[in-house]
């Protein structure tokens, strides 16, 4: 089940590889993803000393939420990977021109996990020439439906 997508990453970056993190999360913040009231689009993945963390993720606490907890919406969150993982994605963010961003966050068998994509960035040029191709399949689309 998709909760969430950024899809300001596929304009701004070209998405070369993808990798499926859990995310370590409090209460609260499970029952707020799954009622839909999380943003991901000036959210980004860091590496720090070895670990894994989204960083900007915006989730809103819901309207009953215990008086005792004091929600911090846009908090640093820990991302669950295998070590193998961890270290290739090291190798590869330390390349020049490589980046972590976040794709989409799901429901999968009863958690919640975050896509994240090893991304390069786009030139203002490659957007113009993203924005063509697509406008161009979506008129080749409706020529080939009128015949």
């Amino acid at each position: 089940m998709n909760i969430a997508q950024n899809k300001k990453a596929f304009h701004d970056y070209f998405i070369e590889e993808r990798y499926e993190a859990g995310i370590a999360l409090e209460g609260w913040e499970v029952k707020a993803i799954r009622a839909g009231r999380v943003q991901l689009k000036e959210a980004y993945v860091v590496v720090k000393k070895g670990e894994v963390f989204l960083v900007g993720c915006h989730v809103s606490a819901l309207p009953t939420i215990s008086t005792h907890v004091r929600p911090d919406p846009t908090r640093t969150r820990k991302l669950l990977l295998h070590a193998e993982e961890i270290k290739k994605l090291i190798g590869k963010v330390e390349q020049r021109g490589y980046t972590l961003v976040p794709l989409d966050m799901h429901d999968r068998n009863g958690r919640i996990k975050l896509e994240i994509g090893l991304a390069r960035g786009k030139k203002q040029h490659d957007k113009r020439e993203a924005e063509r191709q697509r406008e161009w399949e979506r008129e080749r689309q409706r020529l080939l439906r009128v015949k």
